[in-house]
């Protein structure tokens, strides 16, 4: 008798190494998605009708934008990661071109004090949110080309510390602490769960802690966050206001919330509502049911991808798993700064919620983080897929003798 493999091993065999878009990413994506855009027209209803631009202009400003960053996550599922590899290089240095355009006179647009906006013409770009990507695709690059140096030597280790800096001082510059921040996060993230040796980034880590204390009370407008933040109901009515309408959101919420729509804060009383903190607006109107459900997704993204990272790193799919690691450090971290800024438990940094909070770039770019996510997913999954081919085929050859 001959033990033969089944039908549809056979049809695999004949075709190749098959992958797949990890579902739960796309449960993840996708829930919180569609939960931005419930939460964007309820936060945002009251301030557009306030402001004669009709009652739903901010959720279908933020409908265009999730169409097209959709587009374009689509486009970057088809791209293979080697394209993306080989490209690290040229892609960091755009991203730190993009960086310099926004000092360029009628290129970069002041708001607010910063320039951190390009002027596209029909719209504005932040090019901040296309860094974050490039940076993990060029760290992704460099950590699987000096695998060696980075798990065992102090150089190996700083020389992408340094790449991260170059991007953190051009942003402080703007000035954009918070993704300045972001980023050095994502750089020491990267490198420690590539293999790093844990002396090496606490040694790079001693000079860079008061280096970033003294950048973040060397302004009078950042002491004056700090200092809100600590004591908000100091000064509720001036630098408190923001953080004293959030929690007094957050408190009114319990444990089902006021009801979706209901909530009294978002009517003029907490500032950017439909951005910053809208997580606030969620806790009022949704209670702690509603918080959790957004951290449960949250949770359920960043766990999927690291998951995959360490998939990927026992297949050898090392700039793949890299790629995981570095977008779920993105996500991940923002998300939890937004938070804790909404909480009240961390000073005001600016960063919105990703996927949730009304965005332009900000939206479109998560998005196409994402695109690469699910593509990082594929191929690890080909890879496996291609190594449980490998194994039963000594099986087909030894039933055909």
């Amino acid at each position: 008798m001959f033990d033969f493999v089944s039908p549809r091993q056979q049809a695999q065999r004949r075709s190749g190494p098959r992958g797949h878009y990890d579902r739960w990413l796309l449960l993840a994506i996708v829930g919180l998605a569609a939960f931005g855009i419930v939460m964007v027209a309820s936060a945002s209803i009251a301030i557009a009708d306030g402001s004669h631009l009709g009652p739903f202009f901010y959720l279908k400003r933020h409908l265009m934008f999730i169409m097209l960053g959709s587009g374009a996550a689509f486009v970057a599922t088809r791209v293979e990661l080697r394209e993306l590899e080989s490209r690290g290089f040229l892609l960091m240095a755009l991203a730190i071109i993009s960086l310099l355009l926004v000092f360029v006179p009628h290129i970069g647009v002041r708001v607010n004090g910063a320039r951190r906006w390009l002027d596209l013409g029909i719209t504005g770009f932040q090019p901040v949110e296309a860094v974050k990507l490039a940076v993990i695709l060029y760290m992704a690059s460099y950590l699987v080309r000096h695998r060696s140096a980075v798990e065992t030597k102090f150089s190996g280790a700083i020389k992408p510390i340094g790449v991260g800096l170059l991007i953190a001082v051009l942003l402080l510059a703007q000035p954009d602490f918070g993704s300045a921040l972001l980023i050095m996060a994502i750089t020491v993230g990267m490198i420690w769960l590539a293999g790093a040796r844990m002396r090496y980034l606490v040694l790079m880590s001693t000079p860079l802690i008061p280096l970033f204390s003294w950048i973040a009370v060397s302004r009078s407008y950042r002491v004056e966050r700090l200092t809100s933040f600590l004591n908000p109901w100091k000064d509720p009515f001036s630098d408190g206001f923001q953080l004293t309408q959030a929690l007094i959101a957050v408190g009114r919420g319990h444990w089902f919330g006021v009801g979706l729509g209901d909530s009294i804060q978002k009517l003029f009383y907490l500032p950017e509502a439909y951005t910053d903190f809208i997580l606030s607006v969620i806790a009022e109107e949704l209670g702690f049911v509603g918080i959790a459900l957004v951290l449960g997704l949250f949770a359920l993204l960043v766990g999927r991808a690291l998951t995959l990272g360490l998939r990927g790193v026992e297949l050898g799919q090392r700039y793949a798993a890299y790629v995981c690691f570095g977008v779920a450090l993105s996500i991940g971290i923002q998300a939890a700064v937004s938070v804790g800024v909404n909480l009240g438990v961390l000073p005001t940094k600016g960063l919105t919620l990703p996927l949730v909070s009304s965005g332009g770039s900000s939206v479109i770019m998560t998005l196409v983080m994402l695109g690469v996510l699910l593509r990082a997913s594929y191929e690890i999954t080909r890879a496996e897929d291609a190594r449980r081919l490998g194994a039963a085929a000594p099986q087909f050859a030894e039933a055909m003798t």
